[in-house]
């Protein structure tokens, strides 16, 4: 990438010493971490309908008591995370909490689970954004998956110029939702108490189920989407401004306020305008309300606008978590090392690329369909949940601290709570595509301990006692220089390969393709180079690498010692030259790559043109 334009989609570099001023203040961080929970607003109350409507229109006025009884759980999880946001301020959420309370082999269970979330979390904000998108222009609907992937990359790019950046241009589409769906929901109960409401046309639902305890159990576990993106502020404590838990715990409760207001209002107003979803509708349950509310006008627009917009953000909450999430476990050595760097803009790059493929190779494989991607989700976050409120009860009873008893039973709650949701959330979707992500997590957590493992094996060869080992005495240095021809770009080798020993030996492969070229170059080699040999091997069929490979196994067997391999290779001025010509250098490197002993020196000659 060109630098003018990986400054203009990226910006400038900044320097360590700024990290701490790149931080969120909390208007900032409530449109980067509460996006996710609330624009799950979205979806929610369409998810519990869809269950429902099978049911018949008798089976409609459940979805209030499901909502409120969805909005007690996220009472009880905001309280359980409030103690969670002050005990662990440097961050880390469920798989800290877990690591230092349940051992770290549970907490690569709980860093799964939210792993696998937080890509789910980008796969199904996108889809139901674009679903926004294509419900009031419905002849995008054909083009869903690119935009798609066109909306990932937006939002990855904006991650990437840094995390209060971001914070602040996302901080627009994330306000400007929460006034439309809070003027929507105001203009909607007006209506409704004065006696001007709507006339909304109802479908004929037709009942393929009955009502009964699994179908409630069913909109519920739907429903639950909602609660998605709660933990992440406590997982991202570290990238608000000091004090840094005082701050996370006021933005969480605002968000907690923000999302039960939106989601009760939303739920209650669709059942009493009569509003119903069955799959496939063209029109999302957030796009019938405001059609109902505001007409098909400016304001609709703008609401669906707003949806989408802050669908997308809800995307960016993961954004913000997903690559810490990932520092914490390559730190720990359960990721590779590279997850823990930090690009030019104080934000973890590889992390942040990453995700952006994992999301958009889901969005691919499911169509970009919001409905197909739902039952996956939240099965995820409520293990992480009950994971990381279990290791807050163990916390308190192991540390005894003044009033630990009552905090020890408010997680407690929450650890009882969450498990049984979770419990039904995977009853119900398993056969939904939930089983994908049950399978999933002890795959990954297999990969985490074999990733560990390594790292382990390799700090354990290359470990060695403290008191520093002399250095081995000087041996004969063997080196060897690869010549395909002897011209401007192979002499520099020749005779650096001369000056690391008096004794080395030029090395030159006979393909038989030119005997005259060969001829050729046995004379120019008594003539500038008389004082080192020049082994030739005949190759006659055509091999390059093998006999470079026997020849320096001969080298080993005739004495210990390393053998020193130069290879000399020219650099075209531009990369796409490179294209024009055989990538011998690159096979031979790559056989050298495993070969014991063997030191290998790229001499390379720049060409000017």
């Amino acid at each position: 990438m060109p630098l003018e334009l990986k400054r203009v989609l990226i910006g400038k570099p900044l320097p360590t010493s700024r990290a701490t001023h790149e931080r969120l203040n909390n208007v900032q961080a409530l449109a980067v971490f509460a996006s996710d929970a609330v624009s799950s607003t979205a979806y929610a109350t369409q998810e519990i309908l869809l269950v429902l409507t099978t049911a018949g229109a008798a089976a409609l006025g459940l979805s209030i008591p499901i909502a409120l009884a969805i909005t007690v759980l996220l009472a009880v999880i905001t309280l359980s995370y409030q103690q969670t946001i002050f005990a662990y301020p440097t961050g880390g959420g469920a798989y800290l909490v877990c690591k230092d309370n349940l051992g770290p082999k549970i907490a690569q269970v709980a860093g799964a689970a939210l792993l696998l979330d937080y890509i789910l979390t980008v796969a199904v904000s996108v889809s139901a954004g674009v679903a926004a998108l294509t419900s009031a222009y419905p002849v995008l609907h054909g083009h869903t998956v690119l935009i798609c992937l066109a909306a990932i990359l937006i939002i990855a790019l904006g991650n990437i110029r840094g995390v209060r950046e971001s914070g602040t241009v996302f901080a627009i589409p994330t306000y400007f939702f929460i006034v439309m769906a809070c003027s929507l929901l105001l203009s909607g109960f007006y209506r409704y108490f004065t006696g001007h409401e709507p006339v909304v046309p109802h479908h004929s639902l037709v009942a393929t189920e009955s009502i009964g305890f699994f179908l409630i159990l069913r909109a519920f576990a739907s429903g639950c989407a909602a609660l998605t993106g709660i933990e992440a502020i406590s997982d991202g404590i570290q990238a608000f401004r000091p004090p840094e838990s005082r701050n996370a715990s006021k933005t969480m409760i605002a968000m907690s306020l923000l999302l039960g207001f939106i989601f009760l209002g939303i739920t209650w107003l669709s059942h009493h305008y009569g509003i119903s979803y069955r799959e496939h509708d063209p029109q999302t349950v957030p796009s019938m309300l405001a059609s109902a509310i505001f007409g098909r006008g400016f304001l609709y627009l703008a609401f669906q606008i707003s949806t989408m917009g802050i669908l997308f953000m809800g995307a960016n909450t993961s954004y913000a978590d997903f690559p810490r999430l990932c520092s914490f476990e390559a730190r720990d050595g359960y990721l590779p090392r590279q997850l823990t760097n930090l690009g030019e803009r104080l934000v973890f790059n590889n992390g942040i690329l990453m995700l952006s493929l994992l999301a958009s190779a889901l969005l691919i494989t499911f169509h970009g369909s919001t409905d197909r991607l739902i039952p996956l989700y939240a099965v995820g976050v409520f293990i992480s949940f009950t994971l990381s409120q279990t290791g807050m009860v163990m916390r308190w009873r192991k540390m005894r601290t003044p009033g630990w008893r009552l905090k020890a039973t408010i997680n407690g709650l929450g650890a009882t709570t969450t498990a049984i949701v979770c419990l039904i959330i995977g009853y119900t979707k398993f056969t939904h595509g939930a089983w994908i992500v049950v399978m999933l997590i002890p795959i990954l957590v297999t990969v985490f301990l074999r990733i560990n493992l390594h790292y382990q094996n390799v700090a354990r060869q290359l470990r060695f006692d403290p008191a520093l080992p002399k250095l081995r005495e000087r041996a004969h240095n063997k080196v060897l220089v690869l010549v395909p021809s002897l011209n401007k770009g192979s002499l520099p080798a020749v005779e650096f390969a001369h000056t690391l020993s008096g004794t080395a030996v030029g090395f030159h492969i006979d393909t038989g393709r030119d005997p005259v070229l060969e001829e050729r170059l046995h004379e120019l080699w008594e003539k500038i180079c008389p004082d080192m040999p020049l082994i030739i091997v005949h190759s006659p069929y055509r091999e390059v690498v093998r006999p470079i490979l026997q020849y320096i196994d001969e080298m080993k067997a005739s004495g210990g010692g390393p053998v020193t391999v130069v290879l000399p290779e020219f650099v075209p001025r531009r990369f796409w030259h490179s294209i024009l010509h055989n990538q011998t250098g690159l096979m031979i490197k790559w056989a050298l790559l495993f070969k014991r002993d063997v030191v290998l020196c790229n001499y390379r000659y720049y060409l000017e043109q």
